[in-house]
């Protein structure tokens, strides 16, 4: 009999869930594509157009997109766990989603999913499963996850990042996860890293996400991201070593992890744009020699994660 956490995670391209045991083993998972709908703000969400998940039932008559969004989730979600296994049981839930949110992700306002604006994700996944569960930012979670079982294992100083839809980090300080006044730490998608740059959904000109993520380069270059030519790619990756590097300056790091489907999709030469700009701009001697690498979960990482803000919630797990 293995006591399992349902994790849960929740992105402007896709949302996933699985079950993950205490010592990290992805055992189960499954995703659909995340609906796009339309944002009350700026337009649209995501990156393309609406796409419905297989056998989803659409009830056109149904007025809110959010509610269309979280039918999605919870029949993704009851779909994880009719598969639990004979003797096996769900005993705690990690969801892992875009921010910002109310501090324990009692409400969630994810900027690349217009349909949920002060969206209750705590309650409605508590309500479903039947189990405790906690929140936080997915960028945050992926932090915990590489350093629990991934490439920040045994490093007590570092930043772990996600360069996909979006742009979004979690900072790991003395071998704590820093929380913020309201729980958004680690928010480095808006370190301005071009001044005169594109608008950013935040508002604010020139942020990283606005520049690097891959909603941004399919903007920029009329095409998906992972069809972006060499120089875009080369750009990115510069970008992201430019806000590794302010943030390794001011709080003393020696690594950063960076994962998503962008920046391991792009590779060595993403990494080693990112690198050559950390290794040009962290000069202070406390900095130098401060290192960019890859997630060690690839794409097991926001499941990892998401599973692991549960255990450490509920206070369980290794």
């Amino acid at each position: 009999m293995a006591d399992l956490a349902l994790a849960v995670d929740i992105g402007g391209t896709k949302m996933a869930a699985g079950l993950v045991s205490q010592d990290g083993s992805l055992t189960r998972r499954a995703m659909l594509p995340t609906r796009v709908s339309p944002d009350p703000e700026i337009g649209t969400s995501g990156p393309g157009p609406a796409v419905a998940p297989a056998g989803a039932v659409v009830d056109p008559g149904t007025a809110d997109p959010g509610d269309l969004l979280w039918r999605d989730l919870a029949g993704l979600v009851q779909r994880v766990l009719a598969g639990v296994g004979a003797g096996d049981r769900v005993v705690v839930c990690g969801a892992g989603c875009g921010g910002p949110m109310s501090p324990g992700g009692d409400e969630v306002s994810p900027l690349n999913i217009g349909a949920w604006r002060s969206f209750p994700l705590r309650e409605r996944l508590a309500e479903l499963t039947g189990v405790p569960v906690f929140v936080d930012n997915d960028a945050k979670a992926l932090a915990l996850g590489e350093g629990w079982v991934g490439a920040a294992a045994g490093c007590d100083n570092y930043i772990a990042m996600v360069v996909s839809t979006g742009v979004g980090g979690g900072i790991v300080l003395d071998g704590r996860l820093l929380q913020g006044r309201l729980g958004n730490a680690g928010h480095i998608g808006h370190v301005i890293v071009e001044p005169a740059g594109r608008e950013c959904r935040c508002g604010a000109r020139g942020c990283l996400e606005a520049e690097a993520s891959g909603t941004a380069l399919a903007a920029i270059t009329g095409q998906p991201a992972r069809l972006a030519p060499a120089v875009v790619v080369e750009r990115a990756g510069t970008l992201v070593g430019r806000a590794i590097a302010s943030v390794v300056n001011l709080l003393d790091l020696s690594l950063a992890v960076v994962s998503g489907s962008v920046a391991l999709g792009f590779g060595d030469p993403f990494f080693g744009a990112a690198q050559a700009e950390m290794d040009r701009l962290c000069r202070l001697e406390f900095a130098r020699g401060a290192r960019v690498v890859p997630g060690g979960l690839g794409d097991r990482g926001p499941l990892v994660g998401a599973a692991r803000v549960g255990w450490r919630g509920a206070g369980m797990g290794a």
